[in-house]
Order: C-alpha cells, then structure tokens, then sequence
C-alpha cells in the first residue's frame, strides 16, 4: 500500500516564557520524536487522553504548527521546511476539520461564503462555477442549498459540523485531519457525522487521521490506531488486533474503561494512579512509567523504542519483545 503520509522523528516543543524580558524559561514537549505512517485511504486514529499531544500531531502533519525537529512527508514529497508560498499549492490536497463547531466557524459570514472562501484562496472556478461547487457540496454533507445566506449562530451544532466538513472537502483534499469531530456533540448526532466521514471517505478517496479520545467511536471509524501518552507513540496496531490483543500497560488500561453493555460479562478495571505528568518536565526513561504497574528500574533508565513486535503491531515498552509479547513479569 501507498504511504500517503510519512513523518520521522517528529518534534513540536512550545516555549515557556517567564521574567521581565519573557525569555524562554523551558520547554512543552507536546510531541516528542513521534513516527508514523498513514496509508493511502484508510483512516488512522490518534487516541490517548488530554494532554498527550495528539492534536499537535495532527496540526504539525500539516504544517499548522512549524515543526521543532523531525522530517513530514507527504505524497512521497518531504513538506518539513517549504516556506509559506511553496506550501500554498499542496494546502488544497491536506484539509482539517476542527474539534469546536461553534468556534471554527467565522459568525460575520453566510455559511456559502465560508464553504466557499477555499475555493477564492486558491484561485479555483469563476464565480458561477464556485457557487455550483458550493451547492454541491451542501448536498452532499446533508445540507439545504436555500441555507447559504443563513449565518453559523441559526443552525444546531450537528449542522455547525457539516458546514466545517464541507469546507474541508470542497477542494476535493486528499488528506484530511479530523481533530475529534464529534467531541462535541450530542451522543445522538455522533453516529450521523460520523457515518457521514465514512461516506464521504468513499465517495471521494479521502484519506483521514482521526484524532478522539473515545475509544468506542475509533473501534466504529478506524483501520489502524496510534496510542499517544505525554507526547510519544506507545502503540501501533490495526483497530481488530489492538482491541483484541492490546500489549502495552497504557492501552490495556484504556480498553479496560470502555463499558460493556452486559451485565454478565465481567472484566478488570486497570485503575492508573495519578494524573499525567506535566510535559515540561517528563519522567526519564519510559514516559508512562509513573503510572505503569510493571514498572522496574530499566524503566527509569532506558526509554524503550517503538518496535515491531508482529506484523505492523508496535509497541514500545521494554517487557514486550518479538514472539514474547506478554512478558511483563520477567
């Protein structure tokens, strides 16, 4: 399979400023030497909880953040270091739609002029061609062609996504982030939007890293599955293989908090002991390792790589190896 997406050793730190001059006093290692890969087509999620640095990925892919360190490729090109004018044509073929519905969108303009905007940027189509464009659009993410000259603040906050997902597709991207697209919406109106992505993604070949932090919504949309804990990958696998065979500490203990709607079926709860530690001042060694209840002192003293144990399935912790995977206890 193609990759679409490629990024090596990706770093994004944020300066602390503190003193009289506002001088950097340190540093948020938001993402700290992350790798990975998407497939052409397919959707890859970024799960982990708040604070692990998965929507700072997603924005630095894209050059929404300037990346610290680190190489990005896209379509086989490398995009790390083009200036503003040199990523402008590619800007079009890589589309992010944002977490907040309500925020994202601009309340001075009629929804047809915010799907449209893209299309002016860039340059695409006479003005004719752009309102067509438009309509279809509209149509195609469930809208009514008549709500064009309604502005965001007369419509619900499922409708408030459609018009932020038809903004992203209506240059026909390649690649798009979706930065927890129903986070914010009523449980009843999650499944439409999502089930309205997966349309779309065969409808138009799209491509997708899906960024969320409800594990039962990734099982739902996702082929493959990233687990980010304080700025790092801890977990690569396809969804059926990670949901049946999770191997690190931290993934067990976040399939093991998804409820089971059968009062019969009994499983253990992996309770993890205290919050997440700051991202200015990580633990050495294994970031999770504070938290992780096989802990030894390798731990704190080598941080384990991110290594293929079967078959595209990645984990980095040092008790999981090749052909040993639950070897936690020796």
């Amino acid at each position: 399979m193609k990759k679409l997406i490629e990024v090596e050793g990706l770093t994004k730190f944020f300066p602390v400023l503190g003193g009289v001059l506002s001088r950097p006093i340190g540093w948020v290692k938001a993402v700290d030497n992350v790798s990975l890969h998407v497939y052409e087509g397919e959707t890859f999620a970024l799960v982990g909880e708040s604070g692990s640095g998965k929507t700072t990925a997603g924005k630095t892919i894209i050059r929404l953040n300037e990346p610290t360190k680190g190489k990005i490729f896209f379509d086989g090109k490398e995009i790390t270091r083009l200036s503003v004018s040199q990523m402008r044509p590619l800007r079009k073929d890589m589309q992010i739609i944002f977490q907040d519905p309500y925020g994202s969108l601009n309340p001075r303009m009629p929804i047809g002029e915010i799907v449209r905007e893209p299309l002016l940027v860039h340059g695409i189509g006479t003005k004719k061609e752009q309102e067509e464009r438009v309509i279809d659009i509209m149509n195609l993410v469930g809208l009514r062609p008549e709500y064009v000259r309604r502005y965001p603040h007369e419509f619900s906050g499922g409708q408030r996504q459609r018009i932020g997902i038809a903004r992203a597709i209506v240059l026909n991207p390649k690649f798009v982030v979706a930065d927890e697209p129903v986070s914010a919406l009523d449980a009843s109106i999650q499944a439409q939007v999502l089930n309205l992505l997966l349309e779309l993604q065969k409808k138009l070949s799209l491509t997708y890293l899906f960024i969320a932090h409800n594990l039962a919504v990734v099982r739902h949309v996702s082929d493959r599955i990233g687990v980010m804990y304080l700025g790092k990958v801890m977990e690569v696998a396809e969804t059926k293989e990670l949901f049946t065979t999770p191997l690190h500490p931290y993934t067990q203990a976040l399939l093991s908090a998804i409820p089971i709607p059968d009062p019969e079926v009994k499983k253990e709860r992996i309770l993890l002991q205290g919050d997440i530690p700051s991202p200015i001042n990580p633990p050495s060694g294994c970031r999770f390792r504070t938290r992780c209840r096989y802990a030894k002192e390798i731990c704190a003293q080598q941080e384990p790589p991110l290594e293929d144990v079967d078959s595209e399935h990645y984990v980095a912790c040092h008790f999981v190896k090749a052909g040993k995977k639950t070897s936690f206890t020796s």
